[in-house]
């Protein structure tokens, strides 16, 4: 079976290694014209990494990441209000990482490259449209490196090409712009000394536009040296129709240290994080409305296309992965695509849909605005009910990623 991904992103990558596995022909186009080691940090929950790590790639990714034990929830003095552990510490057989998104891509990138092949991810290509019949899908796309068309014919086309996807909005033409809270977050990543105990994560404020994260992505080359911290500071800019800057936009140190000036935490200090950083950039809050389907006969999405979702809970990148993972399970039970991507929907999509608007209230940060709300702690008992019902919502409680039977595909000769 011949499947055509649209997107290159950790995602579509994932994507491409989970249908190789299963023993399918994918083959990834990407509209960049590279792929590099850009972005800042990312958290993969104990869920995705199992499914890395069944797939092959415990070791590499052990190597270019940092597995935090525990998360520490804090006021805007800096304050502890909740912490719990997390990953191996919290009794999950797979750990939790912490890990610099470029250097994830680039793992993933290279892992997709030495399995299926050199030519098995195209970059430059801008996927167009698409159109389907009984017995396959043709994938129109724009090579940018000649302004030429192309195209792909394929069994099945996944749309993995992020918040503003081209095929989502193929399949879903009039669904509008992405959602934004007024929300911007300023995101850097500097070297810096391990704050606290050098495996923590720390979400300091309370609600969106007043909070300040930061964690280590890697660890220092000597004992008590620096190392990458990945840090964001939210700021609120009041409602809008439109963010007001969807570019990207570089933050100068001066509006930098103007953000940080409110904050006073005891373990870091904000203006030496703001020097040490090597850019800091502005990115806007955004998510889209659940949708109530993703499967068109022969095409469906699959991660930030399928389900954006605001950044409570370090969910995003790790539901995107278990998509991955799903949708070649799905594949490869069902000899009719059609029946395969529909049952790959109904698998997916309620869990990740309930995500998204939880993610809209909060998620398991609830407890930040509760305990700032209440002028202390809560109350016991109270915190953890959040966090356990906010874990058993994403599927990613202890028990149910310990004993969840594992979505492998024993390996059959590849389908045209």
């Amino acid at each position: 079976m011949r499947v055509s991904i649209v997107g290159g992103g950790i995602a579509g990558l994932t994507c491409a290694l989970s249908l190789h596995a299963a023993g399918f022909r994918p083959r990834v186009s990407e509209a960049a014209r590279t792929i590099e080691a850009v972005g800042v940090g990312i958290n993969l929950l104990p869920h995705a990494v199992r499914e890395l790590a069944e797939l092959g790639l415990a070791d590499e990714l052990a190597a270019i990441a940092l597995p935090p034990q525990r998360l520490s929830y804090r006021d805007r003095a800096g304050e502890p209000v909740w912490e719990e552990s997390l990953g191996l510490a919290a009794g999950y057989q797979w750990p939790q990482y912490s890990v610099h998104r470029g250097h994830l891509h680039v793992m993933l990138l290279a892992a997709v490259r030495e399995r299926l092949g050199p030519h098995a991810v195209r970059t430059g290509l801008r996927f167009q449209r698409f159109e389907q019949t009984t017995d396959g899908v043709r994938a129109h796309f724009l090579d940018r490196s000649n302004g030429a068309p192309t195209v792909e014919d394929a069994d099945v086309l996944v749309g993995s090409d992020g918040i503003d996807s081209a095929v989502r909005a193929r399949l879903h033409p009039d669904e509008g712009p992405s959602r934004w809270n007024g929300v911007h977050m300023w995101r850097g990543v500097a070297r810096y000394p391990h704050i606290l105990d050098g495996r923590s994560i720390v979400v300091a404020g309370g609600t969106p536009g007043a909070k300040f994260v930061a964690y280590p992505i890697e660890d220092p080359a000597t004992e008590g040296g620096e190392a990458l911290l990945n840090w964001v500071l939210e700021v609120r800019h009041g409602p809008s129709a439109e963010p007001r800057d969807r570019a990207n936009r570089r933050i100068t140190t001066t509006e930098a240290h103007a953000g940080l000036a409110d904050w006073n935490l005891p373990w870091i200090d904000p203006t030496t994080l703001v020097e040490r950083s090597s850019a800091i950039f502005e990115y806007p809050m955004l998510d889209r409305d659940p949708l109530p389907r993703w499967s068109f006969g022969r095409v469906t999405l699959l991660g930030d296309a399928a389900h954006p979702m605001f950044p409570m809970g370090m969910n995003g990148g790790s539901q995107s992965i278990v998509d991955a993972r799903v949708l070649a399970w799905c594949l490869a039970r069902d000899g009719d695509p059609v029946a395969a991507l529909r049952r790959y929907d109904h698998t997916r999509r309620p869990t990740v849909n309930a995500i998204v608007l939880a993610n809209r209230e909060l998620g398991p940060e609830e407890i930040i605005a509760r305990a700032a709300e209440r002028g202390g702690t809560l109350p016991t008992g109270e915190a953890e009910k959040i966090a356990n019902r906010y874990r058993e919502l994403a599927q990613a409680t202890v028990a149910q990623v310990n004993t969840h039977p594992s979505w492998e595909v024993s390996r059959t000769p590849a389908t045209d």
